[in-house]
């Protein structure tokens, strides 16, 4: 946007140019706080559901193949370097992320359950995105992910299952948290 000639054409002083801009990012922002909670609490539970249930499928049907791209998505997952505040390091651990995820419910066999967790992620992963890149790794994600692996590779669908519920969820907790203070009262 060029600004100084949006204040030539509208003979609209700098200082009221300016906080006119930062009254539409900040309604901005608080609209999309409130749809991202409205999107995250609608999202989550069905896709900790369709995920759970495609990983289930997996754990059953996978094959070795499948078995060892598990163990490289959750290896350079856990290797890819997030720093707080750089995008291009949260863009790399993002990518890295989004493929474990999609690579544990691959397995399955079933395009349109994969079609569906695919949509689910994206939908959460939108929000996430834009709330949590100032945020830290609050938990050992690399250890939760290592876990849902292990239990992948043993054929425990159970634990797998159960991890991976455990993992969407407490995801999607954080982000209602964190979607919670950014919406004005």
């Amino acid at each position: 946007m060029q600004i100084s000639r949006i204040r030539r054409a509208d003979k609209t002083s700098r200082l009221r140019l300016r906080h006119v801009v930062a009254q539409a990012c900040s309604s901005v922002q608080a609209r999309s706080a409130r749809i991202g909670a409205r999107v995250d609490s609608a999202t989550t539970p069905v896709r900790v559901e369709f995920e759970s249930l495609a990983l289930g499928f997996a754990v059953k049907s996978g094959d070795l193949n499948w078995e060892s791209a598990v163990m490289r998505a959750v290896y350079k997952v856990n290797k890819t370097t997030r720093v707080e505040n750089d995008v291009e390091t949260l863009d790399a651990w993002e990518r890295a992320h989004r493929q474990f995820h999609l690579t544990l419910v691959a397995g399955c066999g079933m395009p349109m359950l994969l079609n569906f967790c695919d949509d689910l992620h994206n939908l959460n992963d939108r929000y996430r995105r834009l709330f949590l890149v100032e945020r830290g790794i609050d938990r050992n994600i690399m250890a939760e992910h290592g876990e849902i692996a292990q239990a992948v590779v043993a054929r425990d669908q159970p634990a797998a299952c159960e991890k991976l519920r455990e993992d969407i969820l407490r995801t999607g907790n954080n982000l209602r948290e964190i979607l919670s203070t950014q919406i004005p009262a």
